[in-house]
């Protein structure tokens, strides 16, 4: 199963949604990094269940313990084990899914590709595991900030139709964190929040766009056949659950241009080479050219609603599934952090790969 993530910077996430514990080994993370256990705890808390009515209100407070690789503060070299300890989990609350398949979950496939599944709460194919994800993902920020004062931020573009106007080059995380969907636009942020509470009023839910800006990118991070840049993110980001779509700088929109019109001129700034324009999202010719990287990941409606469902059993019966348990209508305002850690880990395994290749000036 393909249950690591990146070349020189490795991510092992392991667990099942409604077992002991969840969290990831993290192995190639260079000697001598500081490591706060409060900055990994942040964008934990950021992802975590029960955080707002927009939310699934499953009980966990998601506090990891670091149980290897780190001493005195301070990363040792060595693997990276970080544990996240299950303390609401109910099994049995999904005992009525023992033979059932959910519409748009992974448990036909899942069962026709091993013969065996975990179902409760989806094992491994619960968005529970992502919580590996995100923990490693705070470890590659703070190499990334250490090594080139990199900064990563998401905020959801879209719900459904509704979509927010925001300026990836200038907006900050006070803005995102202002309202529980993670909008920065507040005046739409507002009607988002209204769309997904009546989703959950209606038994339904909604889908959307988290759009991630990454700065002070460095200039050479990427390779130019196999393995570009945008070809590593586009992976990245289509691992996470729920997410169906990803776009690059001017995405599919820019299909609709010229050449003319799409081309990002290049300038002297100062001595740097620049570009005027940014619709290249930061990458070109499957490197990154030192402007912002900027992407979208796009999600699809949660699949778990409270309505019923036509399904058939696993035994190819027709059967009606009773919506029930503990989900969320909007998986967007908990996708944020998630999106934000897989654009990190991508970043933090091609410097270390490029460091490789050119040798450690620094």
């Amino acid at each position: 199963m393909g249950n690591t993530f990146g070349r020189a910077f490795r991510v092992t996430t392991w667990g099942e949604s409604h077992g002991d514990a969840v969290g990831a080994v993290i192995d190639g993370c260079p000697p001598r990094l500081t490591i706060d256990l409060a900055e990994i705890q942040r964008d934990l808390d950021r992802r975590r269940p029960g955080q707002s009515s927009l939310t699934t209100q499953r009980g966990e407070a998601d506090q990891a313990q670091i149980l290897s690789g780190v001493f005195d503060g301070l990363t040792l070299g060595t693997p990276i084990m970080i544990a996240v300890w299950n303390e609401d989990a109910r099994g049995r609350d999904y005992e009525h899914l023992r033979h059932t398949y959910r519409p748009s979950h992974g448990d036909y496939t899942y069962q026709a590709k091993y013969g065996i599944r975990n179902w409760k709460g989806g094992g491994r194919a619960s968005a529970r595991e992502t919580i590996g994800r995100v923990a490693a993902g705070a470890v590659a920020r703070k190499l990334l900030e250490t090594a080139n004062g990199v900064e990563v931020l998401g905020y959801v573009k879209r719900v459904a139709d509704l979509e927010g106007q925001v300026d990836p080059d200038t907006v900050a995380l006070a803005d995102v964190e202002a309202t529980p969907v993670r909008c920065p636009d507040p005046a739409v942020a507002a009607v988002m929040i209204a769309s997904i509470e009546q989703a959950r009023k209606d038994g339904d839910s909604l889908g959307g766009v988290v759009e991630v800006v990454a700065r002070n990118v460095p200039v050479g991070l990427g390779e130019p056949v196999f393995g570009k840049l945008e070809a590593d993110l586009a992976a990245a980001m289509l691992s996470i659950p729920a997410c169906k779509g990803f776009e690059i700088g001017s995405g599919l929109a820019g299909t609709r241009q010229t050449g003319s019109e799409h081309n990002d001129l290049f300038y002297n700034d100062a001595g740097r080479v620049r570009t005027r324009t940014n619709n290249s999202g930061g990458v070109q010719g499957g490197i990154s050219n030192g402007e912002n990287i900027v992407l979208r990941a796009a999600f699809k409606p949660t699949a778990t609603i409270m309505r019923d469902q036509a399904t058939v059993d696993d035994q190819g019966n027709e059967v009606v599934l009773q919506g029930r348990g503990r989900h969320d209508p909007c998986v967007l305002p908990r996708a944020v952090p998630i999106v934000e850690a897989m654009l990190a880990l991508v970043l933090a395994d091609h410097l270390l790969r490029q460091r490789g290749q050119v040798g450690d000036t620094g």
